[in-house]
């Protein structure tokens, strides 16, 4: 039997959630877990609290993975907990402190230098531009977040985001030009 060009993998493991395969959660997890964090980031802008969101959007897909209709459609369907959550998230925060959260000091350094000269000089570029990308709106910083650190096709952020690719593409060159304007003569 041929296996049709639209199979998703993915199904089967879902299937085995839905039937409490604990094992299958885990490794669904362990795929997926970067995206949801990827897309949780993008809508809150704060690394500071992607952690705890992601754990809530993994509790939610555990508790509610019966309520997936449409197995296939398991990647829109994550996608939307995860930004709902963080949209809640960021509720919370607007609710609870109408002050700005402060930047953190010391985002993780993954620039690999020679020197403590060039490390240090490649951590400072990676925290403005760390500042530069949560600073965007939250409309251009999703779709760029999906691109750029998640890898991501303009289709797929598309279909993702119920947009047509031009409108993708667009927000994308909007959100490439409001970081250049913020990072001119900062890198």
């Amino acid at each position: 039997m041929a296996v049709s060009a639209n199979f998703d993998p993915e199904q089967a493991v879902i299937e085995a959630i839905r039937e409490g395969d604990r094992h299958a959660f885990e490794e669904f997890l362990r795929r997926h877990g970067r995206w949801v964090k990827g897309v949780i980031f993008g809508v809150l802008g704060d690394p500071d609290r992607v952690e705890d969101v992601t754990q809530q959007v993994w509790l939610t897909v555990w508790s509610r993975i019966g309520e997936l209709r449409a197995v296939e459609r398991w990647r829109p369907w994550l996608y939307r907990l995860a930004r709902n959550a963080a949209i809640d998230a960021g509720r919370a925060v607007s609710r609870n402190r109408a002050v700005a959260q402060p930047m953190p000091d010391d985002p993780p350094a993954k620039v690999t230098a020679k020197t403590p000269a060039d490390q240090l000089i490649g951590q400072e570029q990676e925290k403005l531009m760390l500042t530069a990308i949560r600073s965007l709106p939250t409309l251009y910083r999703e779709p760029f977040v999906l691109r750029h650190l998640e890898g991501w096709s303009y289709r797929e952020i598309g279909e993702l985001l119920e947009m047509p690719v031009d409108t993708v593409e667009t927000r994308l060159v909007r959100a490439r030009r409001l970081l250049r304007e913020m990072l001119q003569g900062k890198v």
